[in-house]
């Protein structure tokens, strides 16, 4: 009986790991928070082993900061904005639109995590992050969105739900 218990445990496991892909630790952050996004890879491509992460940023994500991984070369590119936004009194023109980890190398069999720090928007709704996973052998565009009435897609990108800022309403006690 335990033994049964034990080997259900463990398929049921495999198989959320194996479902689970490139998703985000914490799925869902407040809007206009200051937010840290977690990648959490869980494979490679068809066995092949992880030698690149992209992470493509939607527009309204600003102020990104990657995480350094020791043993893998860190990228960003820029873009501008436009129109400059304030922060904290500095006025910033352009921000990081795309952040690539390269050259390490992680083994199918091997998790790991990417980070990355931002200032997520003012308005609330689900947001969809491009991961672009290059391997020794291939590539997993993690991009797809579901839609609905459709089947889900093999390469869903992971999503993160903004959820709207709760105001604290003015309290004035006697």
């Amino acid at each position: 009986m335990l033994k049964r218990f034990i080997a259900g445990a463990l398929s049921v496991t495999a198989m959320s790991f194996a479902e689970a892909h490139i998703t985000l630790e914490q799925p869902s952050a407040v809007a206009g928070s200051n937010y840290k996004a977690v990648f959490r890879v869980g494979h490679g491509c068809s066995g092949s082993p992880t030698t690149a992460i992209t992470v493509f940023l939607a527009a309204d994500f600003v102020g990104a900061k990657p995480m350094p991984k020791a043993g893998w070369k860190l990228e960003t590119r820029t873009e501008k904005l436009e129109k400059p936004i304030d922060a904290h009194g500095t006025p910033i023109s352009e921000r990081v639109a795309q952040i690539t980890w390269s050259g390490g190398r992680l083994l199918d069999s091997e998790y790991d995590e990417f980070v990355i720090r931002m200032s997520l928007p003012d308005t609330a709704g689900k947001r969809w992050i491009r991961v672009l996973q290059q391997c020794d052998k291939g590539q997993n565009d993690w991009a797809a969105v579901p839609v609905e009435g459709q089947a889900k897609p093999a390469l869903l990108a992971p999503l993160l739900d903004i959820t709207p800022a709760v105001v604290a309403e003015h309290v004035h006690i006697h």
